[in-house]
């Protein structure tokens, strides 16, 4: 598996496992997550994403319980989020749901999800949304702090545009590393309303969540796009889903898809995208059906 690298010192594998449906599963048993997790080493991913609502703010105690009594975290790379604040779990008691960016409240969630992982650092810490109350220099003070206390080991941002990137980054002395997005051949319009372009001029590698598009991509909604997946997937011998994912894993912008799926047998096939060979005429086919019209 290709490996990434987000910060000096710190690289992840090309390919994610997203962890924000791992609460919704029938069996939530420390041995079942051990063999989610198990089950994507054996291919070489070793990278988790995860967030502090994931689960009604249940999945990080999930994953914890996984990982207590096992060696587990020595051989994987933990993200999570935070600012969230939904009238759920912990935060039951919230008049409204909101985005919680001050200092006193990440701060809280880091110390929230060290423990309720069972861990002493995390890789990566993103800002789950962007908050249109967010006061920069506190924000980015304590995302500074957070690294510099070796909590966190290095910071980015989830859902931004370029000017709240732009916002934060310049109240702060640690550097923001990625970007993770929505990007898929359902959500393509990052490739063409800058979020993709900046990611590149700055050198960063970017995350895309929900690749398949919510299961969208296969479910029927847009047909001309099925069938030109089906097609490039009888050709190369793959599955459409994994050729859905190899057409991020083609772009140049460094894309990291982050993968979701609770199904074992699922998760054992999701290196299959890394196999699946996207040249520029068949991104142009598949962006092409995706559009529902030629490219200009």
């Amino acid at each position: 598996m290709e490996r990434i690298e987000i910060a000096e010192g710190l690289d992840f594998s090309r390919l994610v496992y997203g962890m924000w449906r791992l609460g919704d599963d029938a069996d939530t048993s420390p041995a079942h997550v051990r063999a989610k997790v198990e089950a994507c080493l054996d291919q070489g991913i070793t990278t988790m994403d995860q967030a502090d609502i994931y689960g009604g703010y249940m999945a990080e105690e999930i994953l914890g319980q996984a990982l207590k009594g096992t060696d587990l975290r020595d051989r994987i790379e933990i993200v999570t989020k935070c600012d969230i604040v939904a009238p759920m779990g912990r935060h039951a008691g919230a008049p409204v749901k909101h985005y919680d960016t001050s200092r006193a409240h990440i701060e809280a969630s880091v110390a929230q999800s060290l423990r309720l992982m069972g861990i002493d650092r995390i890789d990566l810490l993103l800002i789950h949304r962007p908050d249109p109350m967010m006061d920069p220099e506190e924000t980015g003070a304590a995302l500074d702090g957070l690294v510099a206390s070796g909590k966190v080991r290095a910071v980015g941002v989830s859902n931004f545009r370029p000017w709240d990137w732009a916002l934060l980054q310049g109240a702060m002395e640690t550097t923001l590393v990625t970007n993770q997005i929505e990007l898929s051949l359902a959500m393509h319009e990052g490739f063409t309303n800058g979020d993709v372009a900046h990611l590149q001029a700055l050198r960063r590698p970017i995350m895309a969540w929900s690749p398949l598009g919510g299961g969208s991509l296969l479910a029927g909604a847009a047909p001309a796009l099925g069938d030109a997946l089906r097609a490039v997937a009888a050709e190369q011998g793959g599955d459409p889903a994994a050729v859905a994912v190899a057409w991020l894993l083609a772009h140049p912008a460094r894309i990291l898809p982050v993968m979701g799926t609770n199904n074992l047998d699922r998760i054992r096939r999701l290196s299959e995208a890394t196999r699946i060979e996207i040249d520029r005429p068949t991104w142009f086919r598949l962006y092409t059906a995706a559009l529902g019209h030629e490219v200009p």
